[in-house]
């Protein structure tokens, strides 16, 4: 899905646990849709694939690349740093490419604060209920409860930002998630019309947040 001769940004942020790494994956097997991997001072998780997932990198090496302002956007989430590094998303961005970003709000703020030539559409990923994410966060590699009660603190923080926003899409059922999701980039980038709700989704904010 090249758009003209430049590619597209797209961001998904979300909550933890609200399933926005899963939708990247899916997204990134589409054609020329490519992946911004992050830094991270992060330990890999289980199943995670150094230089793959993400580069798993010390905080040395990871403030030396903010020294050299190699970062597109940087950010500190639970106690470690993540960012995107700017050339190759450039360089992808050049050749056609696609290039999709699993990144927070606060990285979502820096790239759309640095305004830059390219065509930009930011998706934020939400939960059906609290009740489903907490479920969620229970049974993935998280069954230390301190963190789960941290995530889920951090999820009535992070949730206020779904209005800085292109669109928000629920994730109750992850293959019309993703649907909605492609169906959206597709209208966007070929002036088709939008399927989407603003005052619903407004309602299932303050579902979220009551």
């Amino acid at each position: 899905m090249p758009i003209d001769k430049d590619g597209v940004m797209i961001i998904l942020s979300s909550p933890s646990g609200a399933g926005k790494t899963t939708l990247v994956n899916m997204l990134s097997k589409l054609n020329d849709f490519e992946v911004s991997i992050s830094h991270t001072t992060r330990s890999p998780r289980p199943n995670e694939i150094p230089d793959k997932d993400y580069y798993f990198v010390n905080e040395k090496e990871f403030n030396r690349l903010i020294n050299n302002q190699e970062f597109l956007e940087y950010a500190k989430v639970f106690k470690n740093f993540y960012g995107s590094t700017r050339t190759p998303v450039i360089n992808n961005l050049n050749n056609g490419k696609n290039v999709l970003f699993d990144i927070d709000w606060q990285g979502a703020d820096q790239i759309k604060n640095k305004k830059l030539d390219y065509k930009l559409i930011t998706f934020f990923i939400l939960p059906p209920s609290k009740e489903v994410l907490f479920e969620r966060l229970s049974n993935r590699d998280m069954k230390d409860k301190l963190i789960v009660e941290e995530r889920m603190e951090q999820f009535e923080r992070d949730v206020l930002h779904w209005i800085n926003y292109d669109y928000v899409v629920i994730n109750n059922d992850l293959e019309e998630c993703f649907k909605k999701i492609v169906n959206l980039i597709q209208a966007e980038t070929k002036d088709g019309s939008k399927d989407y709700d603003k005052d619903f989704i407004r309602n299932h904010v303050e579902k979220l947040t009551s």
